[in-house]
């Protein structure tokens, strides 16, 4: 007979987009938890068709900039999709948020030359090298001379990296990649999160389309958040954290339950990685 894990027993709802969705199911379900799935968002494209972001790589291909920032997964699937196989100039660097986007990136082939120590876009701000020659070896011999960066976003994002980097000096372009709709949800969904015993935020877009479906009053108990900017939205829906994630990912929300539920962390570390807090 199998030992029961640590969240055996309860009920935890997922709400991030249905096709991002099973990494956290299946660590919170290796844990013993019943997990009640509410996809509230879905991740479409933008409402240009991404012609916007295909003239901006253009540029980028052609050398227009010394840095190319993207802070979520998402980002990366379309600028990779977007290249069609092309490259950037050696001279063109990476910046990216989180180890997910890192590791995304990676899978293709391009290791990201800055990622912040917290994941989370003030963190990026505040190590981004000035335009010229970088005095403190974040990125050796980086620069084209172009004393421009293209960041690659979602429809909505906090206003942080594009005023963050122009004080730094930076001509910053932005390119919108994907938007954040409203999911697909059934009325069994909403019943069975509301009898939940926890919910497990992964970004701000969640918060303010689970508290439409569910009302204040149907917010399970319980409420673990991935970060502090998810934190801030989960407040300014009028609800209490219970727990804020220690690391902004996957692991460190899955921990951050297991410690509201159980008292404890999980019996096992799950796999490496995670998901950065940018949606």
């Amino acid at each position: 007979m199998p030992t029961p894990g640590p969240l055996t027993g309860a009920r935890v709802v997922v709400t991030r987009a249905r096709a991002q969705a099973s990494d956290l199911v299946a660590r919170l379900t290796a844990l013993g938890a019943s997990v009640v799935e509410l996809p509230v968002i879905a991740i479409e494209e933008p409402t240009d068709g991404g012609r916007a972001l295909a003239a901006a790589l253009d540029r980028a291909v052609a050398g227009s900039y010394e840095w190319l920032v993207v802070t979520s997964t998402n980002a990366v699937d379309r600028v990779v999709r977007a290249l069609g196989g092309r490259t950037l100039p050696a001279t063109t660097r990476w910046a990216v948020v989180g180890t997910s986007t890192a590791r995304a990136l990676g899978q293709h082939g391009i290791f990201p030359d800055l990622v912040p120590p917290t994941a989370v876009s003030d963190a990026l701000v505040e190590v981004f090298p000035g335009p010229g020659p970088d005095p403190d070896g974040v990125a050796p011999g980086h620069g084209t001379g172009t004393g421009a960066v293209l960041f690659v976003r979602a429809e909505r994002v906090r206003d942080v990296v594009v005023p963050g980097l122009v004080a730094k000096g930076w001509r910053v372009d932005e390119a919108v990649a994907y938007r954040t709709a409203a999911g697909e949800v059934g009325p069994t969904a909403v019943a069975d999160a509301r009898a939940a015993d926890a919910v497990a935020f992964t970004s701000s877009s969640t918060v303010e389309r689970t508290v439409e479906l569910l009302g204040v009053t149907g917010v399970p108990p319980v409420i673990a958040s991935i970060g502090p900017v998810t934190s801030a939205s989960v407040r300014a829906a009028g609800l209490e954290v219970t727990v804020e994630a220690a690391e902004h990912t996957l692991d460190g929300l899955v921990a951050a339950v297991c410690v509201a539920l159980s008292g404890g962390g999980p019996s096992a570390a799950p796999p490496p990685g995670g998901t950065a807090e940018a949606t």
